[in-house]
């Protein structure tokens, strides 16, 4: 198996390290015919209004689009997250290009700039379950955006809790300043499922921890993901059982 890694901009030779590290072969993807010979696709993080620009430069939205549409398992992280929205608000003036696919509405740089960058003990129950370890994963978040609305076959993953004041929106505020501090927390989402698509607010490839990775490889061994090879389309009764993944210690 060959899992493609978006090599336009940003944390992909990272990506490419991890999947090393599991044995499974990183492909560095910058062409739209490119994409036709791996099994999956990861969109790193990065400037994701640069990374929409390479990618219109290399005629790549189509490609990626039909990737999506074929059953392909795609993640995307941080960047990667914005560009498999279906909707971003918080965007630069002129917007951005978007892949699409994923149910949801993604606030680009919700918690701030560079300088408001941090790492926090997330909740990952789903995770601990397919992939063993701890209960919780180190994310680090980098110029991150995170998902303010999710469909309803979007599954949740991971979420953070908020003050009103990171979202940087003057009507939360006002309501800090009007309700009792004893209202239950705010949550952001932070990491989601839905069908063939997996996202993430935060930088996985930054840690040592693979289970992320992991996890994503293991869906396209899931009923309707792609099972097909570039030398050619695994056996159906094969392809369940074609690699191994360790389990994290």
């Amino acid at each position: 198996m060959s899992v493609g890694v978006l090599a336009l901009q940003g944390s992909f030779h990272e990506h490419l390290a991890a999947l090393r590290r599991l044995g499974v072969k990183g492909v560095e993807i910058r062409k739209p015919e490119q994409l036709e010979h791996v099994n999956a696709l990861i969109i790193p993080g990065g400037e994701s209004t640069t990374m929409a620009k390479l990618a219109e430069y290399h005629n790549l939205f189509p490609a990626l689009r039909n990737f999506i549409q074929m059953g392909k398992p795609v993640w995307g992280t941080c960047a990667g997250l914005i560009f498999l929205a279906n909707k971003a608000v918080g965007q630069k003036a002129g917007g951005q290009g978007l892949v699409g696919g994923l149910d949801c509405t993604v606030h680009r740089n919700f918690f701030g700039s560079q300088l408001q960058s941090f790492e926090a003990e997330l909740s990952v129950p789903e995770l601990a379950e397919k992939e063993g370890g701890a209960s919780s994963f180190r994310g680090i978040f980098i110029r991150a955006p995170a998902i303010v609305e999710a469909g309803p076959s979007v599954q949740v993953l991971a979420d953070y809790p908020i003050s009103p004041t990171n979202s940087r929106d003057s009507e939360s505020i006002h309501r800090e300043n009007e309700e009792d501090k004893t209202q239950p927390e705010e949550k952001v989402i932070v990491a989601v499922k839905q069908g063939n698509i997996l996202g993430t607010a935060f930088h996985p490839e930054l840690t040592a921890d693979t289970r992320w990775h992991s996890y994503f490889l293991k869906m396209v061994k899931e009923p309707g993901a792609e099972c097909s090879s570039s030398e050619g389309n695994l056996d159906a009764p094969s392809c369940p059982g074609s690699f191994d993944l360790p389990v994290y210690q």
